[in-house]
């Protein structure tokens, strides 16, 4: 394991029911320890397909960078959840090619979109987990509670038939407080080249 990340699993994609934006919950994956990321519906769709083993009936974006990256002989190491900044998380994208690593810069969803398609293990740095994870133990209670009320707000993983660019446009509603909010990687989602945005 590289030196100051922990391994995480793609503990669920789920839909917030007040304001029909999309979150993955990341979970460590030898610790109950949880990293909540909010991101777009058309990553939400792309990750919750994969996991659910729904085939597109033309490549999506991911598919595409997949096949693309098979064909070149790259391979994907490892995505790396590596910084929080300004409420918006960075991942790095790990490639090998020629015998060599290369690193790119990436939004988290699409990172881990490609990772669930390749196999390619999930990382999060230690800084990000210190800062966002959720770890539920006695003397967190309070921030596992808010957790816990925030999860418990979710809907199950998006419905890949129905879903809809909707529910990125504007802030969260005045009725979601912000303060149970997880940092987001709404990063241009609906404007691809738009500034990296937070809720």
């Amino acid at each position: 394991m590289p030196k100051g990340q922990r391994e995480m699993v793609v503990e669920s994609v789920r839909v917030h029911m007040l304001s029909s934006q999309h979150v993955v919950i990341l979970r460590e994956a030898d610790h109950e320890r949880y990293l909540p990321i909010w991101i777009g519906s058309w990553e939400a769709q792309s990750i919750a397909m994969k996991l659910q083993g729904v085939e597109a009936e033309r490549p999506l974006t991911h598919d595409l960078l997949t096949s693309i990256l098979d064909d070149l002989g790259v391979s994907v190491r490892r995505i790396v959840v590596s910084d929080l900044a300004d409420e918006t998380y960075r991942a790095r994208i790990v490639l090998v090619s020629g015998g060599d690593d290369f690193e790119i810069d990436a939004r988290p969803s699409d990172a881990i979109a490609l990772a669930v398609r390749v196999a390619a293990p999930i990382f999060a740095t230690e800084a990000v987990l210190d800062r966002a994870g959720v770890l539920p133990e006695a003397d967190e209670e309070e921030k596992l509670s808010v957790f816990r009320e925030f999860v418990n707000s979710l809907e199950g993983e998006p419905d890949i038939a129905g879903e809809g660019r909707g529910g990125l446009e504007g802030p969260p509603p005045d009725d979601l407080p912000p303060d149970d909010l997880p940092p987001d990687d709404r990063s241009g989602q609906d404007d691809p080249d738009g500034p990296e945005g937070v809720s």
